[in-house]
């Protein structure tokens, strides 16, 4: 689960290779708990702990994994492997990720439990059932397989019990988004291909697919979609969601939006800095600095038409940063917020291509402040059975 971050100034740092070096992949929590669980299985089933070991992803591939730990005892064989996340910022590189096998009862094949560090899914919407170890379904068949191949080598039956455990995973699980998600008590062990690929925010983009998930489940019909932290508070100021109405979008605007057009909520709110929503205003769907870049000669642009004079619009193209345009605006008595919230909407209600979302936007300024509003707008709001014309 990827962790959450602030970046609501579009300062945001880049990506890309370190100094030219090209980054480098690295594994799930799925890959490592199916290779812990494949060399506990081992010498559960009557052998030694195999080190390094060898585990099968989905795509056919077979790395190797050193083992960070091994023991055993009456019925039961644990062993553990530290997480390489590669280059990618993932919360839990360098975590130990453990496995636990004891006997099974006869023909009840593999089960799993949560140990230590690894949590319960406690709310409907996610690919698990309530009260099942938040281990996902991927993962679930990679460790499956990892018993099954040790129990055929050595000619038994692979009835097991698998308890997953992450030593302080419950403590990471702070800085991910599980606790609004419903997974309680700590990490998710996730992975659908078994390799993290450096700064592909796969993960952070499944997270906000389950939160949408999770928000349908509970049967929410106004959910916020927000670039941060900052720009989450000022929705919940407005409105007093609650929290499991909240999508930590970050800068996955078009992964949000996309979803939400094949899984519809009655109503969102997108809220974001003035920055971001900049970038959206002008059709940028992903809002990191690496992909879209703040331009000053677009908001003078807007400042223009909405009745600025030559040496303020000079002023904006010469800013640094969209902060210091949005604060001439002001001063001026222009609404700029308004008007890039109303042109991130009119992009936003674009993406959703009709579906049943009304959306309204919140343009929020560095010190949490809403700096702009574009009222509701799309199918459902009074006065029109589809979009509404802008307000602004």
């Amino acid at each position: 689960m990827a962790e959450r971050s602030d970046g609501e100034d579009g300062t945001d740092g880049g990506g890309g290779a370190d100094g030219g070096r090209p980054l480098r992949y690295g594994w799930t929590t799925g890959t490592c708990a199916a290779a812990a669980a494949g060399a506990a299985a081992a010498a559960l089933f009557g052998g030694g702990f195999p080190d390094p070991v060898t585990v099968t992803l989905p795509g056919g591939q077979t790395p190797s994994f050193a083992l960070a730990r091994a023991e055993r005892g009456d019925g039961w064989a644990a062993a553990g492997v530290i997480k390489d996340a590669g280059d990618d910022p993932d919360v839990t590189h360098g975590a130990l990720v453990c496995a636990r096998v004891s006997r099974g009862a006869p023909g009840g094949g593999v089960t799993f439990r949560a140990g230590e560090g690894v949590g319960t899914v406690t709310r409907p919407g996610l690919p698990l059932a309530v009260g099942e170890p938040a281990i996902n379904p991927v993962p679930r068949a990679m460790i499956r397989r990892a018993v099954e191949d040790a129990a055929a080598r050595a000619g038994v039956p692979a009835d097991a019990v698998v308890e997953v455990s992450i030593p302080g995973g419950e403590a990471l699980a702070r800085r991910t988004m599980n606790g609004r998600l419903g997974i309680v008590g700590g990490l998710s062990i996730l992975g659908t291909t078994g390799i993290v690929v450096p700064y592909s925010c796969s993960a952070w983009i499944a997270s906000i697919h389950r939160g949408i998930d999770v928000a349908r489940a509970a049967g929410i019909g106004h959910a916020a979609a927000c670039t941060g932290s900052t720009s989450e508070a000022a929705a919940v100021r407005r409105h007093g969601l609650p929290e499991v109405a909240l999508i930590d979008m970050g800068d996955f605007a078009g992964g949000t939006l996309k979803y939400l057009r094949r899984h519809p909520v009655p109503r969102l709110t997108l809220a974001g800095g003035f920055a971001k929503l900049s970038k959206l205003a002008q059709g940028h769907l992903d809002l990191h600095s690496r992909r879209s870049r703040i331009d000053t000669d677009w908001l003078a642009d807007r400042l223009a038409e909405l009745g600025a004079g030559p040496e303020l619009a000079a002023a904006a193209r010469g800013a640094n940063t969209a902060a210091q345009v949005l604060g001439m605006a002001q001063g001026a008595g222009l609404p700029l917020g308004d008007r890039v919230a109303a042109l991130a909407q009119g992009v936003a209600l674009g993406v959703l291509d009709g579906a049943p979302v009304a959306v309204e936007v919140l343009a929020v300024d560095r010190a949490g402040a809403v700096a702009g509003v574009a009222d509701w707008r799309g199918p459902g709001c009074p006065g029109s059975p589809g979009h509404e014309p802008s307000p602004r």
